[in-house]
């Protein structure tokens, strides 16, 4: 009977999830892989768990796992980058497999570790990393595998997406459901890595490694996070039939990649429009499937445990052949392409200005933008709440260059008779 011995690093959240999950599903695991999985060591800084890990090696120093002789794999679920990326680096020095769930690690270092791996003949695996316990690497790497991917986007923060659910339906800004979202435990106490779409870009590096066969690098994307998002915004965004979301989009056009993170309003009518609460979707759009939607829970112990021990249950099976590539194409085939800088993408733009409210105002807006080419899809005027005789005009525009319209809003903010700063925001429209 074939047998994998593994050590787990970390029983917090996730790390107690796999845990649990592993020791109740233990036999329809050996059904599935015909190969029985021992949790053999377990080591964890804090005594805070509630697993009963009985008579399993236990330690207080992480990389004890990484030298046990017994542990055929290291599953780092650690967090931070420093010292996960020393365990991990030292895991595939003693020719163990590793499993990791922690995004930051391979966004940054990926490249590193996944070469070390190819050398040492063993297998990095990271599904985790990417929407928790949706299995989308697996779907793009291998159900998609006769496809070429032309583009992705995707709602990959379930921090984010919480809080422009909520703003939407409960009509409350921001600040109020930050503090929500922290309360209960969706957000940090320091926001920062969420709000700011930090999180998100390195989701979206693995992604665009995984379907266009790039390095894994962040340092090119473009990223924008939510906080500036207005409640006003997200109600005008509504009644012109659109949604904001915060999205990761890669795509590639002529051999170039557009690669970004940002809030964006997107039609009613797409389907990431109805993912809302703390849910991740991907969509993927490729030559042969078309548009397929991969939709779940983006967090969460048991969530997440499912994707981890997948790619365990994946290294079961593979150790009696060679060794597979977590990213689809072998380390050394990846090609750096082109990033297109944010200025050259076009798109659609939400732009809302406060004007006075006189006669000609909104003429003069248009007739700047006529000059420019601008095409305008949408516009409306409305009343400004907290300011007498002051109107919001609200305008969507076609698709345009960001480099095309700036000096056209620059030119309608010197306007006298408009007033505080433009609201900019790009509009999707992820099925053109």
């Amino acid at each position: 009977m074939k047998e994998l011995n593994i050590g787990i690093c970390g029983l917090g959240t996730v790390g107690s999830g796999v845990f649990d999950v592993l020791s109740s599903n233990s036999r329809i695991m050996f059904e599935k892989s015909s190969c029985e999985i021992n949790i053999v060591h377990i080591a964890t800084r804090s005594d805070n768990h509630s697993c009963d890990v009985g008579d399993i090696q236990y330690s207080k120093d992480v990389f004890q796992v990484a030298k046990d002789p017994n542990v055929d794999l290291v599953v780092e679920l650690i967090g931070g980058t420093d010292v996960a990326f020393e365990l991990v680096m030292l895991a595939i020095s003693n020719k163990k497999h590793v499993v990791t769930a922690n995004k930051a690690l391979i966004a940054e270092f990926g490249s590193i570790i996944l070469e070390a791996a190819m050398k040492a003949d063993v297998n990095v695996a990271f599904e985790a990393s990417v929407a928790g316990g949706i299995p989308v690497l697996k779907g793009i790497r291998e159900g998609l595998v006769a496809n070429k991917i032309n583009w992705l986007a995707g709602i990959i923060n379930g921090t984010t997406n919480f809080i422009l659910s909520e703003m939407s339906v409960r009509k409350t800004p921001f600040e109020v459901i930050l503090a929500e979202a922290q309360s209960k435990g969706y957000a940090e106490a320091d926001p920062t890595f969420d709000v700011e779409g930090i999180d998100a870009s390195q989701k979206l590096a693995i992604l665009a490694s995984l379907s266009f066969g790039i390095p894994l690098s962040v340092s090119e994307f473009f990223v924008e996070g939510i906080t500036s998002i207005l409640l006003e915004d997200v109600s005008f965004a509504k009644e012109l039939g659109f949604t904001i979301k915060h999205i990761g989009i890669c795509r590639e056009i002529n051999g170039r990649l557009e690669a970004r993170v940002h809030p964006a309003l997107i039609p009613d009518s797409s389907l990431l429009a109805h993912v809302n609460g703390v849910s991740n979707a991907v969509m993927v759009n490729s030559d042969a499937v078309d548009t397929t939607l991969f939709y779940g829970p983006g967090a969460g112990s048991k969530a997440t445990a499912s994707s981890v021990i997948a790619d365990i249950i994946d290294v079961a099976k593979s150790r009696e052949s060679a060794c597979f590539s977590s990213l689809g194409y072998p380390i050394d085939r990846l090609k750096r392409k082109d990033i297109m800088n944010i200025e050259d993408i076009e798109c659609g733009f939400y732009i809302r200005f406060v004007a006075l409210d006189k006669a000609g105002v909104l003429s003069e807006i248009t007739t700047i933008m006529a000059n420019a080419s601008v095409s305008i899809e949408s516009i409306i005027q409305r009343d400004h709440v907290s300011k007498i005789d002051h109107v919001n005009v609200v305008i969507i525009t076609s698709k345009i260059k960001h480099s095309t319209l700036d000096p056209v809003v620059k030119k309608i903010k010197k306007l006298k008779n408009v007033v505080d700063e433009i609201v900019l925001i790009r509009v999707e429209h992820l099925d053109q």
